[in-house]
This record gives structure tokens, sequence and C-alpha cells, in this order.
């Protein structure tokens, strides 16, 4: 059974009054950035700071990816109220040992979000992600899908985007102040599609952001064995990657990327797309 759900809505830009190099007064968009502070079953947990687009998903994909809930009929009710900035979330059974998972703490490198409850790594290694695999021809149709969606980025900057692909085509595309919250926000909409739960099994998650060793993780969590960035990955972000088995593609714009790991799940057509301007040393997988 599916939670109830709320269709808050808040402005997701500001226009603002600015001046220029020029010295001239011009008028501009900015983000919003709300506070979101989350009661689990009339229990404060967390304060999330997020653009607002689809504060019931976040919420929801947050509970998720923070393992405190493992299946989505475990949520009775997901409330928001702009009007006071909190969501009130009432699960069917409770949260068993909720005060002992969410006592330790982890500060992370995410903006928007930066804390995460409990040992990153916990679980890791019993994650099992599925066969998959991606064409390049599929890798440059998702760089160029992302190329010509209408973002808050484009009117006034300052948030990540992240989107997820089945093949090169989109499924839904997210945006918010900070990268986890709209890797969050695309896990709980992933729960809440058609009938059954969507499985990632053959997605691909693509974000503006870097891939650290959290989102990495996140990602796993959800089942998509395939991330793509437009940024670069970090030292434990590849370390995961490698673990997991996952396919990492980085600094991927235009006709340019960076195949960290997971090269096995990556199908290139050299012959298609070499040229001089790329020539480099033949990679054998």
């Amino acid at each position: 059974m599916r939670p109830r759900l709320t269709q808050a809505h808040a402005p997701l830009t500001r226009e603002v009054s600015v001046v220029n190099e020029l010295g001239c007064v011009d008028t501009v968009s900015i983000p919003a950035e709300r506070a979101l502070t989350v009661y689990v079953d009339k229990r404060e947990l967390v304060t999330l700071m997020t653009l607002g687009a689809h504060p019931e998903l976040l919420v929801l994909g947050f509970l998720r990816n923070q393992r405190l809930v493992s299946a989505v009929d475990e949520v009775d009710s997901i409330t928001v109220d702009w009007e006071v900035g909190a969501v009130a979330v009432k699960t069917r059974q409770g949260i068993s040992d909720i005060e002992a998972r969410t006592a330790k703490r982890v500060v992370t490198t995410g903006c928007g979000q930066g804390s995460v409850f409990g040992d990153l790594m916990a679980e890791v290694d019993s994650i099992q992600l599925p066969a998959a695999s991606l064409t390049q021809t599929e890798l440059y149709g998702i760089v160029n899908a992302i190329r010509l969606q209408e973002t808050t980025y484009k009117s006034s900057g300052s948030v990540h985007g992240c989107a997820l692909f089945k093949g090169a085509d989109m499924l839904v595309f997210i945006e918010d102040v900070g990268r986890h919250n709209a890797l969050d926000t695309i896990a709980g909409w992933m729960w809440m599609h058609d009938d059954t739960p969507m499985t990632g099994a053959d997605k691909v998650f693509y974000t503006t952001g870097r891939l650290t060793s959290e989102m990495v993780i996140k990602s796993a969590q959800m089942g998509v064995p395939i991330v793509v960035s437009r940024s670069g990955i970090t030292e434990m972000g590849l370390d995961v990657a490698q673990r997991l088995g996952l396919c990492a593609i980085g600094r991927a714009t235009n006709k340019r990327f960076l195949c960290y790991s997971g090269v096995e799940r990556l199908t290139l057509q050299l012959d298609q797309f070499s040229s001089a301007e790329h020539a480099s040393r033949p990679v054998t997988v």
C-alpha cells in the first residue's frame, strides 16, 4: 500500500534587484531555499535545506537512502506544511531503534543536506548490482537531453540537477539546492512510480555534481548500476564504485567523457565516434 502524500507547492525562484559591473540596476531570479523540518511519528529527525519542488518525494527518498525504512509500504503518510516549514511522516509500525540508528551522524561533502545517519559503508558489501550496459550512443543521448532540458539552473543558477534515464530516455529530472536532495527525490519518485516500485536495473543516474562516496552508495542502494556526472569523482567515490562493480562516468560533456570504473558495462563505439580530435590509446574491454 502506497503512502498518502500531500501536494505542497512553493515558489522555486525569487526576483531580486542587482547592480552589474556597469553600475546598472537589473532584475534577476535566484533559487528559493527554505528549511523543512522532518518529524517522524512526532519525533523531530532532521532539518533539510531544500528548493521545495517535490518535498514529499524528497522526504520519502531521504528515509529510503538513510536506510530508516526498507519498503515504501512502511510509510502511511507524508504531510508537508510550508506555513510552518515542517513535514509530518507517519509510519505504519514505527521505526525500530530509531534513536540508536540516528545517533551517529557523518558530516558529508554534500551541500543542502550535510550529513547522513550511521556508517556510510554499512551494508555496502551486501549490495548486488544487476547486470546492465550502456552504449556510447546512449551516453551521448543522455548528455544531449540534459543540455536541452529547461532548468531552474539556466534561469537562476545555484542549483544541482539529477535525472533518471532508461537508455537515452529521460524518465524524471529533479533540481534542488543540493545534489543529495535531488537524488533522494528521485529515490522517492521511484518508490511511488506506477503500481509497483520501480527498480534501477535498467536505469542510468545522471548528476551535475561530483561523484562522492555517498552519491555512489545512494545510487547503488537504489539498484542503479550506472552513474554519469558532468563533474568528476572523488578518491573514495572511485573506491566504492570499484568495490561495487558500478560504472562511474564523469566529465561527460558534448562528446567527451571519462569512464572511471565498470568499463565492462560501457559499450564503446570507437569506429563511429573516433576522430583526430579524440585520438588516444585504444581501450580493450
